[in-house]
């Protein structure tokens, strides 16, 4: 097993990925948003395991900082597709809250490769 498949935050991240293939099976979802929702949610999901494969923390701590961006970046695109009327305000909800656990989670990670 690799070092990031037991990562709470990995896990975490790649259960939301799955829920983002369900929200954009949607056909209302115009394609561009699609695409840019699922490559923000992969992001999340392969830059933690990227980041786990380096040897300084540096290079850890840069990978999980680009993740965590990619957790904003499918915030935004969650508001938008709330604002379309395309997803749920239930939907929403709960990956909003999956969203906001995973940014703990990566800045509880990013914080341990800051040096003190």
């Amino acid at each position: 097993m690799f070092d990031f498949e037991q990562f709470p935050v990995y896990r975490k991240s790649e259960f939301y990925y799955a829920e983002v293939l369900k929200i954009i099976a949607n056909p209302l979802i115009d394609k561009n948003q699609k695409d840019q929702l699922k490559r923000a949610s992969l992001s999340i999901v392969l830059n933690i395991a990227e980041g786990a494969g380096k040897y300084s923390k540096n290079d850890k701590k840069n990978f999980y900082v680009v993740a965590k961006g990619s957790v904003n970046e499918c915030v935004a695109m969650m508001r938008i597709l709330k604002l379309e009327n395309n997803i749920s305000e239930e939907d929403f909800q709960k990956n909003y809250a999956d969203l906001l656990e995973i940014a703990k989670m990566l800045s509880a990670l990013i914080n341990t490769m800051i040096k003190r």
